[in-house]
């Protein structure tokens, strides 16, 4: 029986959940408090320039076909995608390392740093090939009820690497610094320190140099649009400048949610809306987990971002480039263990200009700079200068080129806006890390505990943070929902 069902937030698990919702033959109705669709994933243009506000890497590219394809539909039908050659630059204070677009341009210049290398990075990347498999096909898929689900007789034969870590996996086949550092890199997607990340992540090691490195023409925003007109296509009604701030209930039920201040009834309630934030707008007895549950969780970094327009095509930097001429444990203790400003961050940028021309005007450069910060720290705009300053020197230094002179322009987006404009809790960019007691059935569940027409999806739920694993959520949540209310 169709249902009326009313999703808070519109980012990619929003997204997905409701053309899943929709395709089963429910009515659906996004509401979005910001002007914009599409969560963290927004896009900023000024003077002819083009940024990503948020997600800026695309990986993983089967895990958005098979989205489409359930659709009947193609990424194609929506969007141009390139694969980048080279994937992405790691700069280190002596020498630089280029990823190449195949796993064999990628052992040529993993035997120029450490000859003999590349047999063990073939044997890594086929072991995280076999995990990627298991991963995306059996554990991700599931909806995070039960211990059960981690158990498939593929996953009891590798049970060790729950217990093993990415950093223990890496550290005994690689001995060069700037190699362990190459490989240990991916799984800062998973929002943890590879100390602290089961080696089974290593899949994120095959997304990376056994899928590769890809590019919507026009930027992360075209996913958003993409998906935004298949919802629409279904009959799904997206609202924007719509801020529910309240979630009623009734006898165990949601009976409704407050849009601007106007009352709305709903059969079902979903939110893809930050987890914690959500839980806010219902009564305190409503709540599942308490402010002491949140604080003692492990959550992945917030960022401090830059959006930079150059008057000038920038040199000898790619498409990605990955900045770790500053010791990495160092600024993990930064943001993990005792959480501050770092002394000597690590950071990203990124010029996707350098590979499409529609992100910047001709003969200029649109630049994203990332620094990975502990959540909740002291944001304000003269630490915000600081650290700006402090990346461009290095930045000018590690490319051997000029750029502070050639800024047309500079804005910047940190721990205060991800709170202001997403509710994020402590500003977290990422959500919650995945870390072994924050794995599949350990995570915020996707169906409320305590109301029957509540459920939540995203980036603090099943089956983690990252843009693939969300289109996931949102399948799986618009399953659960099917399961329990369409009778």
């Amino acid at each position: 029986m169709s249902k009326n069902i009313a999703i808070i937030g519109s980012g990619f698990s929003a997204l997905s959940a409701s053309c899943y919702l929709a395709k089963q033959g429910h009515k659906v109705t996004i509401f979005e408090k910001n002007s914009t669709i599409g969560g963290r994933c927004r896009q900023f243009k000024k003077d002819g320039f083009t940024f990503d506000i948020g997600p800026s890497w695309y990986w993983m590219p089967d895990i958005f076909d098979k989205f489409f394809a359930d659709f009947g539909k193609k990424t194609s039908d929506y969007y141009q995608l390139d694969k980048l050659s080279p994937a992405y630059k790691i700069f280190f204070k002596d020498e630089n390392i280029t990823i190449g677009d195949t796993l064999d341009k990628i052992c040529t210049e993993f035997e120029r740093i450490e000859p003999g290398s590349s047999i063990p990075l073939k044997k890594f990347i086929k072991k995280a090939g076999d995990n990627y498999n298991i991963a995306i096909n059996k554990v991700v898929l599931k909806p995070g009820v039960s211990p059960l689900e981690l158990i498939t007789p593929e996953t009891a034969m590798r049970v060790d690497q729950f217990f093993k870590t990415i950093s223990s996996e890496v550290r005994k086949n690689f001995k060069n610094p700037k190699l362990i550092s190459t490989l240990e890199f991916p799984v800062l997607f998973l929002g943890a320190k590879p100390n602290k990340t089961p080696s089974f992540y290593s899949f994120m090691n095959f997304a990376d140099f056994g899928l590769g490195t890809w590019h919507p023409k026009g930027g992360m925003y075209q996913i958003v649009l993409a998906m935004s007109s298949l919802a629409k296509s279904l009959g799904v009604i997206i609202k924007t400048d719509s801020n529910v701030s309240k979630i009623d209930v009734v006898n165990k039920s949601v009976s409704s949610i407050t849009v601007n201040n106007n009352k709305l009834s709903f059969d079902v309630v979903l939110s893809g809306a930050d987890y914690h934030h959500t839980e806010t707008l219902l009564d305190i007895n409503h709540k599942q987990y308490s402010e002491k549950y949140w604080s003692k969780k492990t959550f992945a970094p917030s960022s401090l971002l830059f959006y930079i327009g150059f008057d000038k095509k920038l040199d000898n930097i790619q498409h990605h480039n990955l900045f770790f001429d500053t010791n990495f444990e160092s600024h993990a203790e930064d943001i993990y263990d005792d959480p501050k400003w770092p002394s000597n961050p690590l950071f990203y940028a990124n010029f996707p200009s350098k590979t499409d021309l529609t992100m910047a005007p001709e003969g200029y450069e649109t630049g994203f700079f990332l620094i990975p910060i502990a959540p909740g720290i002291k944001d304000t705009l003269e630490i915000r200068a600081k650290y700006l300053n402090i990346i461009l020197n290095r930045f000018e230094k590690l490319t051997n080129q000029s750029v502070k002179n050639n800024i047309i322009f500079k804005e910047s987006f940190c721990v205060n806006d991800f709170i202001k404009d997403y509710n994020s809790y402590k500003g977290n960019a990422y959500g919650m890390a995945n870390t072994l007691l924050q794995t599949a059935f350990l995570r915020p569940k996707l169906k409320s505990k305590k109301l029957d027409n509540l459920y939540f999806t995203g980036q603090l739920t099943v089956p983690g943070p990252g843009v693939p694993p969300a289109l996931i959520s949102g399948k799986l949540v618009a399953q659960l929902i099917n399961k329990y209310h369409n009778k």
